[in-house]
């Protein structure tokens, strides 16, 4: 969880740069002359990373060890942070986003595939939720570190916004050091359990987990490239995608929209996120206790759509209903994310479609988060109309084809044999 705290922060600093005091002229489009399509641009040249290097990354991190891995990310990633606050143009800015793309792509992912060596299916959701529900407290973190930080503008020299991506990459790369040497890897060989609990640890996933010192074999990635109905779970992490993205770089821009400005635009941003916190951790964890995945997802989803719309269609000046409303989309868009993971990983059924299918669930999910990149226009200031709008569509879509896909696996239940395993909901 902290691992990918810092990781968020890391990557959605950006957003709050954008407009850290902006009302002096010391913001980072102001400070190194970019105009608003340069900004676009640096965010999708981070995406386009990701899209690249996800899948390798799991695979890396296979080869390497988990512990080895993500420590060489983190620290990379940290070090990469810190050389934004030295960005003096738009060339400089978007050449260490994309490397700060490149070390980040493989985090995720790579989690969520280390948690299919440790737990059951019916327990990693809420895991899945609680990793992931440290985005939005990254969210949280970040507005009120960014308000903080603010205060330093001018401070040797430097205005806040370089502050703010030094003293922010400053913990990722001294904590890598300790996921050296305390990460754990495999259940199956790590030290702090003696060869009893290792024993225990290992029968109790006996044919639900994937196995650390299991192969993976080119049949096993052909057949899981050929499965159709994994391309349906790929495309509703697109559309779920396509609002996560833009509430990560955009909160701030949207919240300075809503009639917040300066600094308090920063800290405003919070209340969002924490909310966000809680109710994607509630709901991944009934979604693992009752078993419905599927059904959680969908609900999510059409909530957080229902509420775009609602946003979309309040009038540009009715502040106080608009922020009320970006409480509730912030929180379901963020919520539908565990369940959908969870379902996935749970129905994929040896640990080489594990290996390949979660990156590659995840890194579809880039193509929306290029699509969240381009639809909060400045030009449609303070309404955002077309992000709104099309955060719902994408949400409605999300949630009609968890219910199809829900439907399907249903069906194909019913078709088993005896001692066949089932598909799960």
């Amino acid at each position: 969880m902290l691992i990918y705290l810092l990781c968020s922060l890391d990557r959605s600093n950006i957003g709050n740069a954008k407009v850290l005091n902006d009302t002096t002229g010391n913001d980072l489009l102001q400070s190194i002359s970019l105009s608003t399509q340069d900004y676009t641009t640096a965010l999708m040249v981070f995406l386009i990373a990701y899209f690249i290097f996800e899948t390798p990354s799991n695979y890396m991190l296979k080869a390497f060890r988990p512990s080895r891995w993500i420590a060489l990310l983190m620290f990379s990633w940290g070090a990469m942070t810190m050389c934004l606050g030295a960005a003096t143009n738009f060339g400089s800015l978007t050449a260490v986003r994309f490397l700060l793309g490149m070390f980040e792509a493989g985090l995720f992912p790579g989690l969520v595939y280390f948690l299919t060596f440790w737990y059951k299916p019916n327990e990693r959701a809420i895991r899945v939720a609680l990793i992931l529900a440290c985005a939005t407290l990254a969210g949280a973190f970040g507005g009120a570190i960014a308000y903080g930080v603010g205060k330093m503008n001018g401070t040797g020299g430097l205005e806040g916004w370089r502050w703010l991506f030094i003293l922010e990459g400053i913990p990722s790369c001294l904590l890598s050091l300790l996921v050296l040497a305390l990460f754990p890897d495999y259940p199956e060989t790590v030290r702090w359990l003696n060869a009893e609990e290792r024993e225990l640890a290992t029968r109790r996933l006996q044919g639900l987990a994937s196995v650390g010192h299991s192969k993976i074999s080119w049949e096993e990635a052909k057949k899981t490239l050929k499965e159709w109905r994994l391309y349906v779970h790929y495309i509703i992490y697109i559309c779920i995608s396509v609002p996560f993205s833009s509430i990560s770089l955009f909160t701030p821009t949207i919240v300075s929209g809503l009639g917040y400005t300066g600094l308090d635009a920063q800290l405003f941003t919070v209340p969002p996120y924490a909310v966000a916190f809680v109710v994607t951790v509630t709901i991944s964890w009934l979604s693992d206790k009752y078993e419905k995945r599927s059904i959680a997802t969908s609900f999510c989803l059409f909530i957080a759509g229902i509420a775009f719309i609602v946003e979309g269609v309040l009038a540009p000046t009715a502040f106080k209903a608009r922020y009320g409303v970006l409480c509730v989309a912030v929180s379901f868009a963020f919520a539908s994310i565990p369940p959908l993971l969870s379902w996935l990983t749970a129905n994929l059924q040896t640990t080489g479609a594990a290996t390949l299918g979660v990156p590659m669930n995840v890194s579809m999910g880039a193509i929306g988060q290029i699509i969240g990149v381009y639809i909060y226009k400045a030009s449609e200031a303070p309404g955002y109309p077309t992000g709104h709008f099309t955060n719902a569509a994408f949400a409605l879509l999300g949630s009609f084809l968890a219910l199809v896909l829900r439907t399907v696996y249903v069906r194909w239940n019913r078709k088993l044999g005896i001692n066949e395993r089932e598909w799960r909901v």
